[in-house]
This record gives C-alpha cells, structure tokens and sequence, in this order.
C-alpha cells in the first residue's frame, strides 16, 4: 500500500451539518442568541415558560397565547401512575441521569399521539415531556430517599413546582425565579452533543421521545453535562484540603502546574467569556447572601480569579469560566444534591431538543438528506479496494 496524507478527523468539529434558525453562538465575541434574541434580555425580561414558547414557535407570544401554552404545561405535569409504581422496583443506587433516559420509553408508552407526526402534535409532545422530566427528577428522588412523590401544584410556577415537588416545601418566589433564570440559560446552545443526538435520531424518522432520549444519553457523558457537578465536588474538595481563602491561589497553581483540568473552565465554542457563565455569577452572588453561603461564593470567586491568572500566566488568556462554573454553586444552594446537577442541566435544555426535533423534521428546506450518515476512514487492516490482501478466516489460530 502506498503512504498517503490523511486530515486528522476531529468528531466534526467545524463541520456544518444542518441549517437552523433556532439559535446562534458568537464565539469570539462571547454572543448567545435564541431566535434573534440576546441572551441577556431573555434572562432579565422573560421567563423559562414564556423563552420555552419561543424555541418551540419561532416568536414570542402574545399574552393570550403565553396564557394558553402555561396552562397546557400545567394540565400536563402530572405523570402516568404506571410511572411512579415502577419506580418503587429500581434500584435505589441508579444513577439520576439513567432514570431520566429509562423513564423517556415509559413517557411514550402513555402517550396517545406518540404516532402522529404533523407538526402541532409533535408540539404538543414537547410541552408534554417538558412538562413532566421535572416530575420524572423529583418522584425519584423522594422514592430513593424513602418518601412519597408529591402532586403538583397547579397554582406555581414551572420552577417553583419542581422545587416543590423535590423538597416538599413552597419556595421563596426570588429562589424559584433565580431557578427561572437559569433554566433560560441552559434551555439551548446549538448543535452540542446531545442536540446533535436528538436531530441524528429523529433523521431516521424516529419519534421525539426517542430523540430526546438519545439528547439524555448524550448529556450524561463526563464530556458534555457533567461539569456543574463537578465544580461542586472540587469546592468540596478544596475545603478539605486547605485551612483558608488565602491558601487558594497556591491550590490552583499546584493543580494546573500538574495539568490538571480545572472543572468549569473553558469551552468549545467560546473564545472569550460565556456570557451565561456573567449572569449566573451575580445571581450565585445575590443568592450566597441570602441563604448564608457566602462562603462558598467567596472560595469559589476566588477559585475562577486564580485560574484565570495561571491562564494568563501560560499565555492562554482566552480560557474564561463557561456556564457550568456558578450553576452548580446555584443548585447547591437550592438544596438540589451534587448527583441531580446534570439532570436538572436536562430538564432545562429539553427545551432545546424538542425544538430541534420539529425544526429536524419539519425545515421548510432541507438542503442536506433526510437522514444523517457520514462517512469514516478505513484505518484497519486489509482493505481490499485499496490493493491489499484480505484476511481469511482458515488462517485463525
């Protein structure tokens, strides 16, 4: 075989793979942009619900029709009762995010439209698995610990309900709005991994469910969603290894002089700040004073300043904190367990996916082929359009 150039394959990075209209990531200028809107005036003006409507219609709604989509997510929260009985059979031990990707199945089991794929069915299904992934999330983690899933509660709000039914008690309106707010920022980002999974699946003409299953596979990867958690748990960490804040700035330097990953650091497509990453910070701010976790803040304020300075120091200035960084610190403080942190990254991001679904599978123009298959590289043994020999089975050993 003679020697040939190959381009290193880099996982399609770079590579467009679809049109979208559904959001737009500046990277070099630290821009997020859902449906033309910047990401900040949906975090200070609009609320998960109403930002929820948007991804999935294209526009904002009107009052009536903001009314009427609410009002459909709440008639839905309540899950199949066939749901929460099977939960008292799994293990106890089972990872958050493998219950969620599990309970999608069973979601479309009960669904009486799960067949019907024009359009306004397909919305219809969103606002279903986008009103009930919060109740999916909270039924298991009372089941797990020994207590009984709670009923929703009509008159909350999405984010106030699911505080609700996670904790048992009502929440204090300026937390479950800081939850809003956040919910916002995670609700899409592009063609991340687990969008990609979703608009992948569905290309085969498979339902949303399925779609939005393999966006939950795809999440749970320690590449992908992972982070917030894992922020938490190095705050955790450091308090355990060093006596005050003023030791902080020589963990830092240790670590990244080791080559260690710093946890909520960096980014794919950023090249400059995360500009949810900005928002999230003073509400981590904000919410530390209220709930007296300054501390926490304070270490990991300080935890961000230092890597930024060993950033800088290592001629890599353009490596800033990216979303997963505070979000972590906000659940934390919102009682929500270190293993709930990724899946409440999906119960915010679902948003996303299902909007990519519709927009999958009903583009005005599809420019690419309905279904998604790229191509790989042969890199193994014996290639016979090339020359080469074959194997044979009679020459196994």
């Amino acid at each position: 075989m003679k020697n040939t150039v190959r381009i290193k394959n880099m996982g399609l990075r770079g590579v467009p793979v679809a049109d979208t209209k559904i959001s737009f990531i500046d990277g070099l200028k630290g821009i997020l942009i859902y449906r033309g809107y910047r990401i900040e005036e949906l975090a200070e003006k609009s609320s998960f619900v109403e930002t929820a409507y948007l991804l999935l219609n294209g526009t904002l709604p009107r009052t009536k029709e903001l009314e009427q989509f609410n009002a459909e997510l709440v008639a839905s929260r309540k899950l199949p009762d066939f749901i929460l009985k099977s939960f008292r059979n799994w293990p106890k031990n089972a990872a958050p995010m493998d219950v969620l990707q599990a309970s999608l199945p069973l979601l479309a089991m009960a669904d009486p439209e799960l067949m019907d794929e024009t359009r306004d069915a397909n919305v219809r299904k969103a606002i279903r698995i986008i009103a009930r992934m919060p109740a999916i999330l909270a039924g298991w983690h009372r089941i797990r610990n020994g207590l009984d899933p709670l009923p929703p509660d009509h008159a909350l709000s999405h984010t106030a309900n699911f505080l609700w039914q996670l904790h048992g008690r009502k929440p204090d309106v300026h937390m479950a709005k800081d939850l809003d707010v956040c919910m916002i920022l995670h609700a899409e980002h592009t063609f991340n991994a687990s969008t990609f999974a979703c608009r992948e699946v569905v290309s085969t003409r498979a339902h949303m469910y399925a779609g939005v299953s393999a966006g939950i596979g795809a999440l749970s990867g320690s590449l992908h969603g992972g982070a917030n958690a894992k922020v938490m748990e190095m705050l955790f960490q450091i308090e355990k290894e060093i006596s005050s804040e003023d030791d902080i700035a020589k963990w830092v330097k240790q670590k990244m002089d080791r080559g260690e990953k710093m946890m909520g650091m960096g980014h794919a497509v950023y090249k400059t700040f995360d500009p949810r990453s900005i928002i999230l910070k003073e509400i981590c701010r904000r919410l530390a004073v209220e709930t007296g976790h300054m501390k926490w803040y304070r270490w990991l304020s300080r935890i961000e300043e230092e890597c930024h300075r060993e950033f800088e120091r290592k001629g890599k200035s353009w490596i800033k904190s990216n979303v997963d960084f505070y979000a972590g610190l906000l659940y934390a403080m919102m009682d929500i367990p270190v293993d709930l942190m990724t899946p409440m990254f999906a119960l915010s991001i679902v948003t996303g996916w299902c909007s990519h679904v519709i927009e999958e599978k009903f583009a005005e123009a599809q420019e690419k082929p309905v279904l998604y298959r790229p191509e790989a590289d042969y890199v193994g043994d014996y290639c016979g359009a090339m020359g080469c020999e074959y194997k044979s089975v009679d020459q196994r050993g």
